[in-house]
């Protein structure tokens, strides 16, 4: 297993290969459709996410004290930011997305261009890695977005994933659909 502190570097990312297990530790950002619609379109972003972490996650999130407490943090399906990450990729330098189910060819191009990987949190565990987070930092866009598309400025530490796409253009959700695909003709032709 591979650890990957924050910042994360683009000599680090660039090692990093399809299959690999890794823990991620440090501030990690949460967005979804609106932020990432907001960003991709030149809207401004009140942090830097340059060498950072992107997570397609709507944290459930209570206030706790003088902040907040996730109780709840499951990856949401990133082909739906599809449309815009490759263009978040390169404008923001983001080095880690994080999140479910895959993304499509204009983000597996801007991670091989821009040094960026993909990589496959666990989806239906939203409490468990709701453990990993250690402490709310910030959020931003509250009020405009909502709390569920909020951007979450979170600690993490431990954070475990697969690197599902790597800088070299290997895409493990691709590589499962082919098999898939060959099995099923396998299949049918038996029949």
């Amino acid at each position: 297993m591979k650890e990957l502190r924050y910042p994360f570097s683009e000599e680090a990312v660039r090692a990093l290969r399809a299959g690999e297990v890794v823990q991620v530790t440090g501030r990690v950002f949460t967005g979804r459709d609106r932020l990432h619609k907001h960003l991709a379109g030149g809207g401004a972003c009140p942090v830097s996410l340059r060498d950072g972490a992107l997570y397609h996650c709507g944290p459930v999130v209570v206030p706790q004290g003088e902040g907040w407490r996730v109780v709840a943090a499951g990856p949401t399906t990133s082909a739906r930011e599809e449309p815009y990450m490759a263009e978040i990729v390169a404008r923001h330098g983001v080095r880690l997305i994080i999140g479910k189910g895959g993304m499509g060819a204009a983000t597996k191009a801007a991670c091989a261009r821009y040094g960026c990987v993909y990589l496959q949190a666990v989806g239906g565990a939203a409490a468990l890695i709701a453990q990993r987070i250690k402490r709310v930092e910030g959020v931003s866009f509250l009020d405009t977005f909502g709390a569920t598309e909020a951007l979450w400025q979170l600690e993490v530490e431990a954070f475990e994933a697969v690197v599902g796409i790597d800088t070299c253009g290997r895409d493990l959700f691709d590589e499962v659909r082919a098999a898939s695909a060959e099995a099923l003709r396998e299949l049918l032709a038996r029949g």
